[in-house]
């Protein structure tokens, strides 16, 4: 019998209700196998289960304790040593118009999501509906791996991509973001192309940074490893995380990108609301960023509705 053992962190002073961590050890517990992930039709209506706008100065209840998980920690102390492989990250952030109609997005969103199987190189994909309102005004989201930055060469200049893009995404949309960077991930083919009960479901968490003049250097490099850190210590929340210097040469507003999949929506906000989270903001890189963009979008396993 697996036995599961969580930790309360010594240094949390934040509640979690009984009922909450009954559905996080639920959905811990029965997750469902898949290797894909496939795109939902969406509503109209927001599919948030719970409407958040991320706050790191939010002042948070006392006495609230954060969970990790003891399931993982073998792994989680050999993860720092295991082999790496290079990957290349693509965000790509949408505008849509306020408009668009439910018929438009499926649209819009089934045709981006089937230009993986339209050329090469492309080994991972996620997309969806941004949950909550942002500063941007951004309402779509795109993420793409890719084995090398040839290969996202490849797919901006495709005469596919571009004809989708045309007529099917900017027909809809009035303005995109663009963020490519260079990563590693363990070397092993589940972890590189995102695929396995791990990745069946979840929440995708995309944080953009524009760190000030001159500190792109250790300082910068510091803060991001110190979010490196705590994000490999809570193995129970997250499945993986990305982050590096973002190259695309269209879109110079942020400087950095970061990309993290949560096991669930329970797991992002525990960690997002966590003092451990926001100590490290206050301290590592609010003095050194200029202006950052936090999203999130649900990611669903196969089932009830796929486009």
């Amino acid at each position: 019998m697996k036995v599961l053992c969580f930790l309360v962190h010594p240094f949390s002073d934040f509640p979690i209700d009984q009922t909450r961590r009954m559905l996080f050890l639920i959905q811990m517990g029965f997750a469902m196998q898949c290797s894909i992930c496939l795109p939902l039709r969406f509503p109209k209506t927001p599919l948030s289960l719970h409407p958040y706008q991320w706050n790191p100065f939010k002042g948070s209840p006392k006495n609230q304790r954060m969970l990790l998980s003891a399931v993982n920690d073998d792994r989680n102390s050999n993860l720092a040593s295991a082999k790496k492989r290079k990957v290349v990250e693509h965000v790509c952030l949408l505008k849509a118009k306020d408009e668009l109609s439910e018929e438009e997005e499926n649209d819009m969103l089934d045709h981006l999501y089937t230009t993986q199987y339209q050329m090469g190189g492309v080994v991972a994909i996620s997309l969806g509906r941004i949950s909550d309102p942002n500063p941007e005004h951004l309402t779509h989201a795109l993420y793409m791996r890719f084995q090398r930055k040839e290969s996202l060469d490849k797919f901006y200049a495709n005469p596919f991509y571009l004809k989708v893009l045309k007529e099917h995404v900017m027909t809809y949309c009035h303005g995109l973001i663009n963020v490519d960077y260079e990563s590693e991930v363990e070397d092993e083919i589940l972890s590189i192309f995102r695929k396995g009960e791990d990745f069946n479901q979840g929440v995708e968490f995309v944080l953009l940074i524009l760190f000030n003049d001159g500190v792109l250097g250790n300082l910068a490099e510091h803060a991001l490893a110190s979010l490196a850190s705590l994000m490999l210590g809570s193995p129970s929340l997250i499945v993986q995380f990305t982050h590096g210097l973002n190259f695309n040469p269209s879109s110079k507003e942020y400087t950095h990108g970061v990309v993290v999949r949560f096991r669930s929506v329970e797991a992002f906000e525990i960690f997002i609301d966590s003092k451990e989270y926001k100590d490290v903001w206050l301290s590592e890189f609010d003095p050194i960023v200029q202006k950052s963009l936090s999203l999130h979008y649900s990611v669903d396993p196969v089932g009830t509705e796929i486009m």
